[in-house]
């Protein structure tokens, strides 16, 4: 060939080589372990799914600018997935006769967005999503609470490093039209005003608010309103508040675990009342790292069964861009802890007994697959990380031993492979 193919990946989407596979591996597992703590069950979906899907119920810019679509050999029109809500709306519409709710999922897909890349946006992105199906109780909101604060304290992360900030589509609406006195027709373009108001400046969002239609007036109580905060929502009626279950949350103690603030709309048409995203507080990464919230009507699009949802989806890039910020990312783990090295060919066989008694104790070993100088497989082996290493030798093999070398002393010793296990762990102790 002339000219070689790039290798470079398509833009917008990474590879992970072994040392950061490593470090997203440990980050995920933790999380997981916390979520199956609270009895939610994994599950997956496929990438393509029909456009429909989509159209009905996320946000515009979505459909309208990020998704990839194409048209199967049967004319048939279909996405990469962007989000995996949807996926589990419909998985669970499909399943209701047979499912036990509530119903408490998670999964963790790959989602494909047809964004401008840049820090906290990529084109391909995982995204831990975690719902729960089948309860309209203010006790979901609690458990939701509690949940995403033991995920954050599971990767190390102390409360002053993040902001819970949580609202409510049902208050927010009637704080726009009570209170600031937007028309019911405004009110969708004055939340979208509200999704921009730390993005922009404030003559920027006055230049909005005018061609919106509303009056200098209007908008100054509406920055009363978002800097009043929680105290704005006292002059709702009584009745509005009533109807808010994050209203009924702010009355009992997780309200210690949450920040109320009518900035947080969330994009996607599909929410019906909580809100909430999670924020870094770092002045170097001051930016949102997920949110969710409660969605009563999406299974609806799937069928005349009501079944009340709340979730939310973590993306990997913006919480690993949060552990870096503060310090908190793990160590690769990709070294091995034992090489087993025969010097000569005829000594592979009693190497891979070796090999197997330690891979059976529950270590990480190689094996050389071709025979070097045994200066420079230890050198090899020690590059690699290893903590030991095994020498089968002709001399030592005919009375069925090996020397076990620790690589940080430089000690050695001979043993039998039935105390090979010990003799190495003497060394390497579990971690």
């Amino acid at each position: 060939m002339s000219e070689y193919l790039s290798t470079e990946p398509y833009r917008g989407t990474r590879d992970f080589l072994p040392d950061e596979m490593s470090v997203r591996t440990q980050v995920f597992h933790r999380l997981y372990e916390v979520l199956e703590r609270y009895g939610y069950q994994r599950y997956d979906g496929p990438q393509l799914e029909p456009v429909e899907i989509y159209e009905s119920k996320s946000s515009q810019e979505i459909v309208n600018q990020q998704l990839y679509t194409l048209t199967d050999h049967g004319g048939r029109r279909l996405a990469l997935r962007p989000e995996m809500t949807p996926s589990v709306a419909r998985m669970i519409a499909g399943n209701a006769g047979s499912l036990t709710f509530p119903v408490r999922w998670y999964s963790h897909p790959n989602c494909h967005r047809y964004e401008r890349p840049q820090r906290g946006r990529v084109r391909e992105h995982w995204q831990i999503n975690v719902d729960l199906f089948g309860s309209s109780s203010t006790a979901v909101e609690v458990e939701f609470l509690e949940l995403i604060h033991d995920m954050m304290a599971s990767l190390g992360a102390s409360t002053d490093m993040w902001r819970l900030r949580v609202s409510d589509r049902v208050l927010l609406d009637a704080l726009l039209t009570h209170i600031v006195g937007v028309p019911h027709d405004k009110v969708r373009e004055t939340a979208n005003l509200l999704d921009r108001w730390e993005k922009v400046s404030a003559d920027t969002l006055a230049e909005s608010a005018t061609e919106i239609g509303l009056s200098e007036e209007q908008f100054a109580r509406l920055a009363e309103v978002v800097k009043d905060g929680r105290a704005a929502i006292e002059e709702l009626p009584v009745e509005v508040r009533n109807q808010s279950r994050l209203m009924q949350v702010l009355d009992t103690s997780a309200a210690e675990l949450i920040e109320f603030d009518p900035l947080i709309v969330r994009g996607f048409d599909y929410y019906t009342s909580t809100v909430f995203e999670v924020f870094d507080t770092d002045p170097s990464n001051r930016r949102s790292l997920f949110g969710g919230g409660r969605y009563d009507n999406l299974v609806g699009l799937f069928s005349n069964k009501e079944i009340p949802g709340f979730g939310f989806g973590m993306g990997d890039v913006t919480i690993i861009d949060f552990l870096d910020t503060h310090g908190l990312l793990p160590r690769p783990r990709t070294d091995v802890d034992v090489v087993v090295i025969p010097t000569e060919e005829q000594l592979f066989d009693p190497a891979r007994r070796a090999a197997r008694v330690l891979r059976d104790a529950g270590l990480r070993v190689t094996t050389p697959l071709d025979t070097r100088k045994l200066g420079k497989e230890i050198q090899r082996a020690d590059k690699a990380g290893a903590r030991a290493v095994v020498i089968v030798g002709p001399d030592d093999w005919v009375s069925e031993l090996v020397t076990v070398r620790d690589l940080a002393s430089g000690e050695q010793h001979q043993t039998t492979l039935h105390a090979l296990d010990s003799s190495v762990r003497a060394i390497i102790p579990s971690e």
